[in-house]
């Protein structure tokens, strides 16, 4: 088992309020759930409306196949006009290192 999460810090662009904010992430945390089959959620900078913290996770067999998802998602987030990508944190975790 390989687990492997991501996590990115944003700055989103003209938002002014809490509201905006979430119509701009929900779409995003949409996506990449559906597009890679992975854990998505906003899991910091929740009180901040032009800040964001989105996380990502993914759990496969293979090292190689999480790697490559984790860098899908990275693409996916990076595509959209609407947010700027200022950290992408990954961190992959085999069997030996869950013990």
């Amino acid at each position: 088992m390989v687990v492997g999460t991501l996590t990115f810090d944003l700055l989103l662009g003209d938002v002014h309020s809490l509201k905006e904010k979430r119509s701009v992430l929900r779409p995003i945390i949409s996506q990449l759930r559906k597009r890679f089959d992975v854990a998505a959620a906003e899991t910091g900078d929740q009180e901040l409306h032009r800040r964001a913290e989105v996380s990502v996770a993914v759990v496969a067999g293979e090292h190689a196949h999480v790697r490559e998802v984790l860098e899908n998602c990275e693409r996916l987030l990076a595509s959209f006009p609407e947010v700027e990508i200022l950290q992408a944190r990954h961190r992959i975790l085999d069997d030996d290192d869950l013990d």
